[in-house]
């Protein structure tokens, strides 16, 4: 059994655009969405995601910034073996243009007409404390020893 450390699972993480942010809603219930990082992975335990201040996901990190992700990578092709990881940690809710420009790329401008510059932009920045992962048949986790907000 293969064991992966943090610079395997950032290099298993380059090709994956897209991750489910899951959130704990005011009537407790759990809520995933679909975010982008557009493939802007040296994952080090930080992600990265562009969204607006009025939205569900917001006003739910508000009142309760613990959350999950839940990575699949391709799978299948020329017998690639899947790629699962599930990420606990903290998320914070940052409003500085300058963090903006750090992790703007031009295809959220497909979102976010006016770029860095559009009204009630938000990024959420999640600090991952825990990950899961299963290579294949492999499977570990890792804990950061990072304090869940």
């Amino acid at each position: 059994m293969a064991t992966l450390d943090l610079a395997d699972i950032s290099e298993k993480m380059r090709d994956i655009d897209f991750t489910v942010l899951m959130t704990r809603s005011e009537d407790g219930s759990i809520a995933g969405r679909p975010m982008s990082n557009n493939r802007q992975v040296e994952f080090d335990g930080d992600s990265f995601f562009f969204t607006r201040d009025d939205t569900n996901t917001v006003r739910d990190i508000r009142r309760e910034p613990n959350v999950a992700l839940v990575y699949q990578s391709k799978s299948g092709l020329l017998g690639t073996k899947p790629f699962f990881l599930t990420l606990e940690g903290g998320a914070t809710l940052n409003q500085d243009k300058n963090r903006f420009a750090e992790h703007w790329t031009k295809d959220l401008d497909a979102w976010f007409k006016l770029g860095i510059d559009t009204p009630g932009l938000i990024l959420i920045e999640v600090n991952a404390q825990r990950l899961h992962y299963w290579d294949g048949m492999d499977e570990g986790e890792l804990n950061l020893g990072r304090p869940v907000a």
